[in-house]
């Protein structure tokens, strides 16, 4: 998979609530699919097609332990969405405070003006 193609996916993957909620979960720990779908009102099969969007994404990853086989988050495409995101972070903060700055241009040159009204000489 390319870069835009994991970050296609991880976006696409994170954009369903039930996903944000199984991840939200794997950051506590691992889990099986059935301590995964307890909190849901929907089948264990229908849990399974939300755990493969998240492990084709690499979102989550499974090992064999025994007869289990718990479910894990992974870091790094979250990782790589978070520095695309934060890219655009940093835009927006520059272009903040560049809105800032100018609003503070605007109110000194504000309050020059009111000075100078109101210490001007009288005739």
């Amino acid at each position: 998979m390319t870069p835009s193609e994991r970050l296609d996916a991880t976006f696409a993957a994170l954009a369903d609530p039930t996903r944000r909620a199984i991840l939200a979960r794997l950051a506590l720990g691992e889990a099986t699919v059935t301590e995964l779908a307890e909190p849901f009102a929907m089948s264990q099969p229908a849990i399974s097609k939300h755990l493969k969007v998240l492990e084709r994404a690499g979102l989550i990853s499974s090992n064999i332990d025994a007869q289990r086989r718990p479910r894990r988050i992974e870091a790094q495409p979250l990782a790589e969405a978070n520095d695309w995101l934060e890219n655009y972070r940093r835009f927006w903060e520059a272009r903040y405070q560049r809105l800032d700055a100018l609003l503070e241009e605007l109110k000194a040159e504000e309050a020059g003006k009111k000075r100078r009204r109101t210490t001007r000489p009288k005739r």
